[in-house]
């Protein structure tokens, strides 16, 4: 008997590891496509219109790629530990990730593949890393020209998202899926 409940702990253990496969796979879809589509949006904007034309832009159009993409079984969306808009704030789990993210980037690891997971009541949460990129320093940078701060200070008075170099942490999609 004790050697059946054994085997059937260990059964059940590996159809929650192959579930959580299945489910950061999900997630890291759910993630690229989030990210695709709010870098074509950006590229798109300052191609257009210039940085300062696109700060507006990304203020509105963010939120609503981010909603779209909701509209299914994951909610998706950014968190950062600087954050611009104050509806990304991280939570506890959220705000712990993106500091291990950050020490791992400090001790040399790439940001590239970085990655978390969390099976939860009930519920898959997932975050990955969004490395500083060249792009993003345009807004998010330690030199930032005076327009576009005159532009961030109009639309994000609490801005606290600046000072970033190329390869730092940004930040992470954070993504959370209900389990049935």
């Amino acid at each position: 008997m004790r050697y059946l409940m054994m085997a059937v702990a260990l059964s059940a253990g590996s159809v929650q590891a192959a579930e959580v496969d299945v489910l950061t796979a999900e997630a890291r879809q759910q993630a690229q496509a989030l990210g695709q589509s709010l870098m074509k949006t950006l590229k798109q904007g300052i191609k257009s219109s210039g940085p300062v034309e696109a700060i507006g832009l990304c203020n509105v159009q963010a939120p609503a790629i981010a909603s779209q993409l909701s509209q299914g079984e994951w909610q998706v969306g950014r968190t950062a530990l600087k954050i611009r808009n104050p509806g990304n704030a991280p939570d506890e789990w959220e705000t712990e990730t993106l500091k291990s993210f950050d020490a791992r980037i400090k001790a040399g690891e790439s940001p590239q593949m970085m990655e978390a997971t969390l099976l939860s009541d009930n519920e898959f949460r997932y975050m990955k890393a969004i490395p500083t990129k060249p792009l993003c320093v345009t807004c998010h940078g330690a030199e930032l020209t005076e327009p576009v701060k005159a532009r961030l200070s109009e639309l994000y008075p609490d801005d606290a998202a600046t000072g970033f170099n190329v390869g730092e942490l940004r930040g992470a999609f954070t993504l959370t899926k209900t389990l049935q």
